[in-house]
């Protein structure tokens, strides 16, 4: 059995978490946030036997594709200490995920 650890954008974990359940994948959500901009995500732990690894890779990366957005980040100092929003494209979305080994597994 492994667990798999994904970290996603809150934007796409409606449809994932539907998909996941819809293939009867168990999961459980737990709130975070980005450190770079700050964006909620979410992580999802998900118990899953070894030969239904592949598949849910599959649902997790057709459901979270990364894009890129623009966004105003305060980095150009004015000599006069105050700051000029500077527009910069950024990545957003996919998923990071996880895959540790689990030893044992319980559920009462």
């Amino acid at each position: 059995m492994k667990l798999i650890i994904a970290i996603v954008q809150d934007q796409d974990l409606y449809l994932l978490r539907e998909d996941l359940a819809k293939n009867n994948f168990r999961m459980t959500k737990l709130s975070s946030s980005g450190g770079f901009l700050k964006i909620g995500n979410s992580t999802l732990l998900i118990g899953v036997e070894d030969e239904r690894v592949e598949e849910c890779l599959k649902i997790i990366e057709e459901d979270c594709k990364a894009r890129t957005a623009d966004s105003s980040l305060l980095n150009i100092t004015m000599p006069t200490d105050s700051y000029m929003p500077y527009p910069v494209e950024v990545t957003i979305g996919g998923a990071t995920v996880f895959i540790l080994d689990v030893e044992e597994y319980y559920r009462f």
